[in-house]
């Protein structure tokens, strides 16, 4: 009996040895197998990417771009200008991997059957004179006739008496489009000095007597140029969010089909709150989750 005991002892502490050596292979194979998928999951992101098009979202994009280039070390961004329209047929095309536009693609005639739009952030856009001009506000029936040339010396507006010079955009500029459309309701402006860039175009109104112009918000930063009023509305963020001030526009990434890993992992952060409530807003854009009223590409206002 006492033999008996001894050997059934044995045998259990031998069984038991046995399924804890297997419970310890088969916890060692799980454990490897989850730290292979973990490490496949965090595969490191790599790849290049470039985007053209709006200058008035260049600089947004631009900044972004350098941000998450420092997260992906193996992640190269080039971000060229050219205008929207630029932007929207390199995309088309297949030039490029986004094409940044200030306008809905049909409002440019462009077939967007085949292009996923990416509304990225919103933008103002007001008309902005030389700091010694002497205005700071506008009746809009006086800003059309001030950009086709019924108007030509401040002084017939309040102003110094000084020659009136106007500075345009090209036609393939989404920001010209957008000015031209909702400040200008639809008029062509008169010839004046023309130029592919936003950033020109303020360069020339700082420096030019009697020059105006219009720019994206995102260049008014400073006082170096002097940002209008339109009709006594301010043109200000709180006022674009809420509709008072009219001449806004969304800034669209579009990509052909949906983006590719690269592309979708920036557009993705262009999103987060990372850049929506800190880059955005410090470069002078409004985070399109901020706005009270939607636009859509017919140019219809409603309240959200």
């Amino acid at each position: 009996m006492k033999s008996f005991k001894k050997i059934s002892l044995a045998t259990i502490l031998a069984a038991l040895m046995i399924v804890m050596a297997a419970c310890g292979s088969t916890t060692s194979k799980e454990t490897k197998e989850t730290a292979k998928n973990d490490q496949s999951n965090t595969k490191e992101l790599s790849g290049s990417l470039v985007i053209s098009g709006s200058t008035a979202l260049q600089p947004l994009a631009s900044a972004a771009a350098e941000e998450f280039m420092n997260k992906n070390s193996k992640v190269s961004i080039q971000v060229n200008g050219g205008g929207s329209g630029t932007g929207l047929s390199q995309v088309a095309q297949g030039a490029v991997q986004i094409g940044n536009s200030d306008l809905f693609a049909e409002e440019k005639g462009v077939d967007a059957s085949q292009l996923v739009d990416h509304q990225v952030a919103v933008v103002g856009i007001t008309a902005a004179v030389n700091s010694k001009v002497g205005i700071k506000d506008i009746k809009k029936a006086d800003l059309i006739k001030v950009f086709t040339g019924k108007i030509t010396n401040w002084k017939e507006l309040g102003g110094a008496d000084q020659k009136i010079t106007l500075v345009n955009r090209p036609d393939s500029s989404g920001t010209r489009a957008v000015f031209n459309k909702l400040a200008l309701d639809g008029a062509t402006p008169a010839e004046g000095v023309t130029e592919d860039a936003s950033n020109t175009v303020k360069k020339i109104i700082n420096e030019t007597p009697g020059a105006i112009g219009y720019l994206a918000f995102s260049y008014l930063t400073d006082n170096t140029v002097t940002a209008l009023s339109i009709d006594g509305v301010e043109p200000t963020t709180e006022n674009v969010t809420t509709g008072k001030f009219p001449v806004w526009a969304y800034e669209h990434a579009y990509t052909k089909g949906e983006p590719n890993e690269v592309a979708k992992a920036f557009l993705d952060y262009m999103m987060s709150d990372e850049v929506q409530t800190n880059i955005v807003t410090k470069q002078g854009y409004i985070p399109v989750t901020s706005m009270k009223v939607e636009r859509d590409a017919k140019g219809n206002v409603t309240n959200k």
